[in-house]
């Protein structure tokens, strides 16, 4: 049985989704009443966001570098960043690790292909919409990826950060994000949306809205941990 190491509080209510997601896909697969053994490193996630926003992304590698180095001598076999938008460094940072790493982007795509979608949309923080890590690998596999226009980026990254990463989900913020959802697909003829904010699954709950299929990338990404602890 490998041990995982989680780099988490980026942010902490999808940290939490992480923990209850990976217990519950585990005792699944091992029905003895047993839980998986793994590591949580909640770290400081206003300093990996002060990285990002200056762009000083080899400081947000550094960072994360030293995080991951903890969760070794802890123990860790094997680790993840339980956030999409810390993936902005992932190859440099997989290149340096201590430990191997999942990409969420990778299992996402992995994901969609297996849904056969040729066409989806990106929701997330700014810096995962707006930068090319989802872009890039999709594009390998052929898989089109859609952005929202300007102003409903502005709207959801300005809600995920002042709302969804401090536990605070709204109705009206949930109305207002499946009517974007609803915009993308008239405008665009998405086939599904990848939720990649580990924090979006929590306010879009459900598989679904109006038959376009939400891509929960917390649980995609903690669906290949567990299929790496017990391989």
């Amino acid at each position: 049985m490998k041990t995982l190491g989680i780099i988490g509080g980026i942010g902490p209510e999808s940290t939490i989704d992480y923990y209850q997601t990976i217990i519950a896909l585990y005792r699944e697969r091992i029905p003895d009443g047993s839980y998986p053994p793994l590591f949580i490193n909640s770290i400081n996630m206003r300093r990996a966001v002060s990285a990002i926003e200056s762009g000083q992304l080899d400081l947000l590698t550094d960072f994360l570098l030293e995080e991951l180095q903890k969760l070794q001598r802890a123990g860790a076999d094997f680790a993840l960043l339980a956030a999409n938008t810390p993936h902005l460094v992932f190859d440099d940072l997989e290149r340096q690790s201590p430990l191997s790493l999942i990409s969420i982007v990778a299992a996402t795509c992995d994901a969609t292909k297996a849904r056969k979608l040729k066409r989806v949309g990106l929701f997330g923080t700014r810096f995962t919409m707006q930068a090319k890590f989802y872009q890039d690998v999709f594009a390998r596999e052929g898989i089109e990826l859609v952005v929202p226009g300007a102003a409903d980026q502005d709207y959801i990254h300005e809600k995920y950060m002042g709302e969804l990463v401090s536990g605070i989900f709204l109705p009206e913020t949930r109305e207002s994000l499946l009517a974007i959802v609803d915009r993308l697909a008239q405008q665009t003829g998405i086939e599904g949306v990848i939720l990649g904010g580990t924090e979006l699954p929590l306010i879009l709950r459900g598989a679904a809205h109006h038959g376009i299929p939400f891509l929960n990338t917390t649980r995609i990404h903690a669906e290949a941990a567990v299929d790496w602890m017990l391989s």
